[in-house]
């Protein structure tokens, strides 16, 4: 059974920095491509970032552009998002996800799910 487990979300203020995490297991991670979505109260799931199987590949929405940067680490089965100069419009639950394909945008190309971790940025 496939298992996707977000931790490091929290109360920051802006402009500081927080780093999630994403523990995967039930699944060959290694060759799963992985993204980091986000939903904040009263919005549609917004996509974040994404990561290649290998690494060697990711890509960013704009809004986050130059300021989060995702990546993994294969021998640990886990899944990293490094956010900075996080502001309050970065509030809401960040979900990982996971896929066997190629990278992908689209939230519906993902097959597996974690419950999420809040990240909360006061002015």
């Amino acid at each position: 059974q496939v298992a996707l487990v977000e931790s490091g979300g929290g109360l920051v203020q802006s402009g500081d920095s927080l780093r999630l995490s994403c523990a995967a297991s039930g699944l060959t991670f290694s060759r799963a491509s992985m993204a980091w979505f986000r939903q904040a109260p009263g919005k549609e799931r917004e996509y974040v970032a994404a990561i290649s199987w290998s690494g060697g590949i990711t890509s960013y929405a704009l809004s986050v552009k130059g300021r989060f940067t995702i990546s993994r680490d294969n021998a640990k089965n886990t899944l990293y998002l490094q956010m900075s100069s996080l502001n309050p419009e970065d509030t809401a639950v960040y979900l990982c996800a996971a896929r066997s394909g190629s990278v992908s945008i689209l939230s519906r190309e993902y097959n597996y799910w974690g419950q999420g971790t809040q990240v909360t940025v006061s002015s």
